[in-house]
C-alpha cells in the first residue's frame, strides 16, 4: 500500500479543537450504526471537507481505524488545501477505480496519520453522476468499512449538485455544515429532506465560523470559555443517537 502524508495541515485553536473532540466522541456513542458516513452541506464554501480532515484525524486519535473518501469529483480541494505528497506522478483516485481503470487496492492510500487512510479523486470528472450511480461505488464504500471503523466521504454540496444525493444512497448516516448564518433554515430543512429520502439519516449538524462574541455570556471557571482563542470557531450541535 502507497503512503501519502499531508504537507500543511491547519492547527485548530483550543475551542475549535474541543468542539470537533465532542463532535467526534459524541459520534462513538452511535455504535456501530452508522459507520458510512457523507459530510455535506447547502453550499459550497461552508467547511465540509476541511471539516472532513478534522473529523479523519481526531477519530483516528480516538483509536479508530478510519478512512477518507475525497468524493467531490468535480470540484475537489483537499489536495490543495492540505497539500497531499504523493510517492510519486501516478495520483490513482477513485475515479480511476470507478472508471475500471485500476484496482482497489490501487487507490487506498495509508497516511502519515496513524489508523487513517485516504482515497483521493484522481482526476475531475464532469460526468461525474454517472460514475457514482456505477455499482463500483457502494462496493468500494461497503469493502473500505468492513476493514475500517469508520467511512468518511466528503461529497459536494447537497443543495448544488445532485452527486451528493447519489452518494447518500450507500451511506449509513450525513453530517451536515452550515456556517453561521448563511442559510436559511427552510433551505437546510429541504437538503436534508433530500438526503433522508435516499435512506441515509442525518446523524448531526455542524454551525461552522461561529465568533467568538455570540459566546461572550458563556463562562468556564470564572471567564470567558471561548475569549482569547480563534475568532472562528466550529460548533458540533445536534449530533443524536
Amino acid at each position: 500500500m502507497n503512503t501519502i502524508s499531508f504537507g500543511k495541515f491547519p492547527a485548530l485553536e483550543y475551542a475549535g479543537e474541543e468542539a470537533i473532540n465532542t463532535l467526534c466522541t459524541n459520534l462513538t456513542f452511535t455504535g456501530s450504526k452508522y459507520r458510512k458516513i457523507i459530510i455535506s452541506s447547502v453550499v459550497s464554501g461552508e467547511g465540509k471537507s476541511f471539516l472532513a480532515m478534522q473529523i479523519m484525524r481526531t477519530l483516528a486519535g480516538l483509536g479508530k481505524k478510519v478512512a477518507l473518501i475525497d468524493a467531490d469529483l468535480r470540484r475537489s480541494t483537499i489536495d490543495a488545501t492540505f497539500r497531499t505528497q504523493y510517492p510519486s506522478k501516478d495520483r490513482l483516485g477513485i475515479t480511476h477505480f470507478l472508471a475500471r481503470k485500476c484496482e482497489m487496492n490501487d487507490i487506498i492510500y495509508s497516511t502519515d496519520i496513524r489508523r487513517a487512510f485516504y482515497i483521493p479523486v484522481g482526476y475531475s470528472f464532469t460526468n461525474s453522476l454517472a460514475l457514482l450511480n456505477a455499482p463500483r461505488f457502494p462496493t468500494l464504500l461497503d469493502e473500505i468499512a468492513a476493514n475500517t471503523d469508520y467511512v468518511l466521504v466528503d461529497s459536494p454540496p447537497v443543495g448544488m449538485i445532485v452527486d451528493g444525493l447519489e452518494i447518500a444512497k450507500s451511506c449509513d448516516g450525513a453530517i451536515l455544515v452550515v456556517s453561521y448564518n448563511s442559510i436559511r433554515r427552510r433551505d437546510l430543512l429541504e437538503v436534508s429532506k433530500r438526503i433522508e429520502k435516499t435512506g441515509c439519516d442525518i446523524i448531526g449538524t455542524v454551525i461552522n465560523k461561529v465568533p467568538v462574541n455570540i459566546y461572550k455570556g458563556k463562562n468556564y471557571y470564572g471567564k470567558s470559555y471561548y475569549s482569547g482563542y480563534n475568532a472562528e470557531i466550529v460548533k458540533s450541535t445536534d449530533l443524536m443517537d
